[in-house]
């Protein structure tokens, strides 16, 4: 009986026992569409306790959106919590008929050892009873082999999981090993220490170091060396340590631990300017712990083997003397001939968009135009099929919050955009986004840089990097620090829009209902157009300098190293990463996600609809429709109130008949659902700021037909957290380490002190230009777009055009 049950422990391994190389190594395989991690987590669902959560299942999608994530990983670890046996795993794994996976797991299980039970240290009296005991799960026909010290223990229990000591001797005291083969593969336990005590409880003085005669018990006996090598080349570092338990290694990059990097042997195969540093091994076992040396890295340019170079002396006659200095090449500094390469057609794998526009500052002057400028441009992005976050009002944390956010959504060949409208600044070649937090006098540590954010683009490999700042880019007398960002790469793939030229003011226009920025103004006519990015901004720049308005004042600049001919219209072809676009669009719609429309029944019969609609992806319209009533009510109608401290409810615009009046001037009635039903609006803003799910009573206010007085019934309604406010972008990110050179990091976002608006008549320009035509209006195409966001269609009403006699009032945005 007791083989019986000693086998059945040896051979019941579960998922927890595996080590991380070969759970990263089963991920791998699983972490695909047609045979992967979601038809496993179907199969192991036959057992309920291993059934997956839709939110648990969601949290797995999202893994694919980290640079070191993987959803199968995720899957992995959570049927680990689940102590999920490996003959189940196994089991699952032939159901979904993945062979490769189950052959490798076969093999990996025939040979893996792994301890289930340690010893753990003990003191006795002299004369007495100690057990040390050590178990393992494995193979069958594990050996086990105890050690004092150094010295194997040759007792007749030396050799079973049980080493009895007894009767307790001082011979025995020390420190104890255990460890458990088979074959040629084996695995030592933790060491437990034996001690004597006498009676009263005291324990005779006997020395704490596992070696003696040994300082420390851990020695390195190989440090790494400094290098100077080549971008391109291989790096390799060694550091090598005696020590017993085994030493353990963990490498440094200039005091960053690389979590990827636990072996002896530290090794890059291709080298880049970002490996230059420092670099240091920490040596650790149960007991001790130790560092190497310091080992400098410094890279330097590509080293060119093979290149021939050519003198080139043109005198008045045009001749030519060549002098090759090497073999037969290509001489790297003359053009060669080339004829006009064929059109490529490129294309993206996913294309998104994140843009923000601040208004209401509260240290400086509050904008107008951000609101159409954003919304106008969301529904032109969206017509060229991109993902698009539109956030209004973001205070310091929320920015850098959304940044990160948005950055999750970034992966390989995907185009990323990013639009900021309000008040702004430009310091030394760095360009920061101001916040509505940021004090009077604010400085880089308050604001968001730009080129940082554009470093982290760059880690995701993107297809084309594009930012459009609508802002003005003068000088910060407040701000003495120049910022220093991470190195960024040559990667030909990056567009800078600016509003405006360097140390100039950014303007916007003022029309009686919703006003636009120069800007955007411009670039609506042009940014659906079919041409290569650079191509469409050029053309925007033209047609600013061709009006009156703005020659002079405002000139749109363009920085750009973008090497092909791509455009914000290209494709998407989404084969190359479809795991990843899986994940992207349910990072998306999570925070897209409105609220379902409620039906309320009350007592007195009347039935309440309750419908929602977004207008950006924090500002939501709830509205109240009274769909049946008795007939002996008269009057009746259904009033909103008691919202959450969190979000912004401007209480003298709430419930009311129409959107206008709402404070929503880009919805219009006729978008939203059986728009012929009487309704009032209320309208809610700064949603990232809600920390729970929404909550609000339901006022419904009534009069019968025989009676004067009127009658309230209320009723309380949570809807969730809707729209952006599931991403919680009160709250921080984790840090990230930035570069030595940089004085801070993008995690700690610079915002800096925006521009102040001048509205006296001195300050403001007659507009002589041409009348704005049907393009200006806010919307370009409404009718073929409606925003993702929204369960209705979300249209905006035409602006008037510009008369002779509005003006323009200047900001530093």
């Amino acid at each position: 009986m007791a083989e019986v049950e000693k086998k059945t422990e040896e051979t019941n391994m579960v998922v927890g026992n595996m080590s991380e190389e070969v759970l990263n190594r089963l991920s791998k395989m699983l972490d695909n569409i047609t045979c992967g991690w979601k038809q496993l987590a179907r199969a192991v669902s036959e057992q309920p306790r291993f059934c997956c959560s839709e939110s648990q299942l969601t949290s797995c999608s999202l893994q694919a959106l980290s640079p070191a994530g993987s959803p199968a990983r995720a899957l992995l670890a959570q049927l680990a919590d689940r102590s999920c046996s490996l003959d189940f795993l196994l089991h699952c794994l032939r159901k979904v008929d993945h062979q490769e996976a189950v052959q490798y797991l076969t093999s990996t299980v025939a040979e893996m050892i792994q301890i289930t039970v340690q010893p753990q240290g003990q003191q006795a009296t002299v004369g007495g009873r100690v057990v040390l005991t050590c178990r393992a799960a494995g193979p069958p026909g594990l050996c086990y082999q105890w050690f004092r010290g150094k010295e194997e223990v040759l007792e007749k229990n030396g050799c079973t999981p049980e080493l009895i000591l007894c009767p307790l001797a001082p011979v025995h005291q020390g420190h104890y090993i255990c460890r458990v083969n088979h074959g040629e593969k084996c695995i030592f336990s933790q060491w437990a220490r034996v001690r004597l005590v006498s009676s009263a409880g005291s324990s005779p003085d006997c020395s704490s170091s596992l070696f003696q005669g040994s300082v420390s018990g851990l020695r390195i006996t190989h440090q790494p060396e400094a290098q100077a090598v080549s971008e391109g080349d291989s790096l390799l570092l060694v550091c090598k340590a005696e020590a017993s338990p085994p030493a353990q290694y963990e490498w440094y990059h200039n005091r960053v631990p690389m979590q990827e990097h636990k072996t002896r042997a530290f090794e890059i195969l291709c080298v880049t300017t970002a490996h230059r540093g420092e670099y240091r091994c920490k040596v650790f076992n149960l007991y001790h712990e130790t560092w190497s040396d310091t080992a400098g890295v410094t890279i330097g340019p590509s080293s060119i083997t093979d290149a021939s170079w050519v003198e080139v002396d043109r005198g008045l006659d045009s001749q030519e003397i060549n002098r090759s200095t090497s073999g037969p090449g290509i001489n790297p500094t003359r053009p060669m001939a080339s004829h006009p390469p064929p059109s490529k057609h490129f294309h993206a794998t996913d294309k998104v968009a994140l843009l923000i526009g601040n208004m209401n500052y509260l240290h400086h002057t509050q904008l107008c135009a951000p609101i159409a400028d954003v919304h106008e441009l969301t529904n032109l992005l969206r017509q060229m099929d991109f993902k698009v976050v539109s956030l209004l009002d973001l205070n310091w944390q929320e920015m850098h919050s959304a940044v990160t956010e948005f950055l999750l959504l970034l992966d390989k060949g995907v185009y990323g955009l990013l639009y900021f409208a309000g008040h702004g600044y430009e310091n030394y070649g760095n360009s920061f986004m101001i916040p509505i937090d940021a004090p009077a006098s604010n400085t880089s540590e308050h604001c968001l840089c730009v080129q940082n954010i554009l470093t982290r683009m760059q880690e995701k490999e993107t297809g084309l990097n594009v930012f459009l700042l609508d802002m003005c880019r003068k000088r910060n007398p407040h701000d003495d620090v120049i910022v220093q960002p991470g190195p960024l790469k040559v990667t030909a793939n990056i567009v800078f829009g600016y509003a405006t030229c360097v140390d100039a003011m950014a303007y916007e226009v003022k029309r009686e209902d919703v006003s636009n920025g120069i800007f955007i103004n411009f670039l609506k006519q042009r940014v659906c157009e079919d041409e290569k990015v650079t191509v469409m901004l050029d053309r925007v720049a033209e047609d600013m300098g061709r009006c009156v308005i703005t020659r002079g004042r405002q000139a749109l600049e363009m920085r750009s190293n973008l090497s092909e001919r791509r455009s914000l219209t290209d494709q998407i072809q989404t084969s190359e990463c479809s795991e990843s676009y899986s994940a992207r669009n349910l990072q998306w719609a999570i925070a897209h996600v409105l609220p379902p429309s409620k039906y309320l029944q009350f007592d007195c019969g009347v039935t309440v609809q309750l419908g929602f609609a977004a207008e950006f992806s924090n500002v939501m319209v709830i509205y109240t429709r009274i769909l049946d009533q008795p007939k002996d009510i008269v009057s009746c109608s259904a009033q909103l109130t008691d919202f959450p401290l969190d979000v912004d409810v401007d209480l003298k615009t709430t419930n009311q008949e129409t959107l206008l009046e709402a404070g929503s001037l880009l919805l219009i009635k006729d978008d939203l659902l059986s728009p012929e039903v009487p309704s009032l609006y209320t309208r809610l803003r700064s949603l990232q700021r809600l920390k729970r799910e929404l909550t609000f009573t339901v006022c419904l206010h009534y009069t019968y037909c025989n009676m004067d007085d009127e009658v309230q019934e209320r009723q309380s309604v949570t809807v969730g957290k809707p729209l952006v406010s599931k991403l919680n972008l009160y709250e921080p990110r984790p840090p990230r380490a930035c570069s030595t050179s940089s004085s801070f990091s993008l995690d700690s976002f610079n915002i800096a002190e925006g521009t102040t608006s001048v509205g006296t008549s001195s300050n403001t320009w007659p507009y002589y230009g041409r009348e704005s035509t049907s393009t200006d209006s806010l919307t370009s195409s409404r009718s073929a777009n409606i925003p993702e966001e929204t369960d209705s269609p979300e249209l905006c009403n035409d602006p008037k055009p510009l008369v002779a006699g509005q003006s323009l009032s200047h900001s530093l945005s």
